[in-house]
């Protein structure tokens, strides 16, 4: 697998968590997860980069979903079009703002809600970027244990599902740290 695992935690049914060291676009996963807001409009970071390398179809995508559902409600995924990527689709995740309150508990809605549609769709992997740390300000101990928790999670409830890879994708930085802190625990 490429990238730098950083750590790895199993599951029984066979699920498999890995944080990796890689940039999200070169994943070999079957999907990734797009760190978005309510409006599905990518302004900038991960939500930005992944935009411009899928192309215009997933905008479009996008924008109709927002037309026909209004705006994706924090805790909320929805999934559109990889566009030029190689991957069978991108699932927005809604994370929360610091500040909206409970944001921990909001931000594992909202990976399980994208692990769910991947599941729904019969992915086996998935891999996932820094939901709310950056410009949503969450801050990376109440995100590290929150990632943990929603695979966790996931796999707990869902041990028969054929989603057995997922993947946090990070670069290096401080969130790192925590996020192996917190899965040693």
């Amino acid at each position: 697998m490429p990238g730098t695992i950083l750590k790895e935690m199993r599951f029984p049914g066979g699920g498999l968590f890995q944080a990796v060291i890689y940039d999200l676009l070169d994943e070999p996963t079957d999907g990734i997860v797009n760190a978005a807001n309510g409006g599905l409009s990518h302004g900038g970071g991960v939500a930005a980069a992944i935009a411009s390398a899928a192309g215009a179809a997933l905008e479009e995508e996008g924008d109709r979903i927002v037309a026909e559902r209004g705006r994706i409600p924090v805790g909320g995924a929805v999934l559109t079009t990889a566009g030029n990527l190689p991957f069978k689709g991108v699932i927005h995740a809604v994370g929360p703002r610091l500040g909206d309150g409970d944001e921990g508990r909001k931000l594992e809605q909202a990976l399980i809600s994208a692990f769910l549609l991947a599941h729904g769709k019969g992915w086996a992997s998935l891999s996932f970027p820094a939901v709310s740390s950056g410009i949503f300000a969450v801050p990376f101990p109440v995100c590290a244990k929150a990632y943990v928790a929603a695979v966790a999670r996931f796999f707990r409830e869902h041990p028969d599902s054929s989603l057995k890879l997922i993947r946090l994708t990070l670069y290096k930085g401080p969130l790192v740290e925590e996020v192996v802190r917190v899965m040693d625990q």
